[in-house]
């Protein structure tokens, strides 16, 4: 923020930032309306009778239909634009989102997270590339990190206001209140977005200041052209991207959707009295969320390059996700140890994930941004898909042997070193994160 505070007082412009907030906003949404069943998840499993596996595959069919959507969303948003088409994917995913009161089944459910996931995808494809549109290469991570900060206030929202919708109206006024919020968020969106070339409010000075790179005219040549897949593919830039995104998306999945079930399941935490330690998980991630794109931004006007503020950047936060194996341990002696040392690896993904993201902006121009955060996206949430699975059979088998905790050592185990795994890969990959001709 006070990089924000100082580019404004230097007269460069601001109009970017507001872009950013809309961005942010949206993000929030998306968050908001996916975590809604994590928080309903006791009500359901009385209601319906599910087992962990139930509820393993409800969180799989999401996850598979995610990862699904983003690989045809990402170029679909670079065919119709970012306007229409994050337009598009919120309308849509509002809908779905509202759809879940109506569910009367089990399989109801697989059906309802599907149609979400499907539709869901389009949030950070179209993210990504607005960011692209509107934002300078350093400029681009703190911005991410701003927006993707959304994840974490949607997660903040969800526990404080999910479990009293539920009590005082019924679950499926939970579904559908907080569905409604992204028809709102549309009226803004086509009030103030455009395009920075034809945005009306923008300044010159501001325009050229967006423009700054050395990578622009090319972008501006190919922005009405995707490119395909089979193309895409053929770079090892894309597979960086995608396994990075394959080893450390399914760990902010696994907290998302089992962070209640944790807290029930080892300290009897449920209801209204999970709104505080989630919330508290998800605000120390957005500390980490902005502060994870305001390092590189430091580094790179100490004079290091790009590529290389990045990945030392992204090193760092992969350490820092490594104390969540001693959660359980700490959680021993209180429940908040537990809470606070959970929050600080959510915030080290969120400061990751700010990164990894822009690196796709670093090595990719404009006319592909939206294809290669679909690709990863999709292997992302394949990752989610498999770790959700792993969760469901490790939890009922640990369940049924009355030690659960063994179960969650594991998965903390996994989500701790999954980090450090996929730094060494992007780094075997694309080891200067060389921008690729297209």
């Amino acid at each position: 923020m006070q990089t924000l505070t100082k580019t404004v007082a230097t007269g460069v412009g601001s109009y970017r930032w507001t872009i950013c907030s809309l961005v942010f906003f949206a993000t929030t949404i998306n968050y908001l309306d996916r975590a809604v069943i994590s928080l309903l998840k006791s009500n359901l499993e009385t209601e319906f009778r599910w087992t962990e596996t139930d509820y393993s595959n409800i969180v799989i069919a999401f996850q598979l239909s995610y990862a699904l959507g983003m690989l045809g969303v990402g170029r679909l948003i670079d065919k119709l634009g970012t306007k229409l088409g994050y337009a598009l994917s919120i309308t849509l995913w509002s809908v779905a989102a509202i759809g879940h009161a109506l569910v009367k089944s089990t399989f109801g459910f697989v059906i309802a997270r599907s149609a979400l996931g499907i539709t869901e995808a389009g949030n950070f494809p179209a993210a990504i590339k607005t960011v692209a549109e509107w934002f300078p290469k350093k400029e681009r991570a703190l911005a991410t990190g701003i927006f993707n900060s959304g994840t974490n206030i949607g997660a903040i929202i969800a526990p404080l206001t999910v479990p009293f919708i539920a009590v005082q109206w019924g679950w499926q006024w939970a579904f559908i209140l907080t569905g409604l919020i992204g028809f709102i968020w549309l009226v803004a969106w086509f009030f103030i977005y455009e395009v920075p070339a034809r945005h009306a409010k923008l300044s010159r000075t501001e325009f050229d200041y967006i423009h700054s790179d050395v990578d622009t005219a090319t972008d501006t040549e190919n922005s009405g052209k995707p490119v395909s897949w089979l193309k895409l593919l053929g770079f090892r830039q894309t597979w960086a991207f995608a396994l990075g995104k394959f080893l450390t998306d399914p760990v902010w999945w696994f907290y998302l959707f089992w962070l209640p079930a944790f807290l029930k399941a080892e300290y009897g935490v449920e209801g209204t009295a999970m709104a505080m330690p989630v919330a508290l998980v998800y605000t120390l991630s957005t500390l980490g969320s902005i502060g994870g794109g305001w390092l590189p931004l430091k580094f790179i006007r100490g004079g290091m390059p790009v590529f290389k503020a990045r990945k030392t950047s992204m090193l760092i936060y992969a350490f820092c996700a490594l104390p969540v194996l001693f959660s359980q341990y700490l959680g021993s002696f209180n429940m908040w140890l537990a809470v606070f040392i959970i929050g600080f690896a959510a915030s080290a993904h969120q400061a990751w994930s700010a990164n990894i993201f822009t690196t796709v902006s670093d090595m990719f121009p404009k006319n592909a941004i939206g294809s290669v955060t679909g690709i990863g996206g999709m292997f992302g949430g394949l990752g989610g898909m498999l770790i959700a699975k792993l969760a469901g059979l490790l939890f009922d088998h640990y369940k049924a042997l009355g030690s659960i905790e063994i179960g969650y050592y594991i998965m903390f185990l996994v989500c701790g070193s999954a980090y450090l795994l996929a730094w060494l890969v992007m780094h075997v990959l694309a080891p200067k994160m060389k921008q690729v001709a297209v």
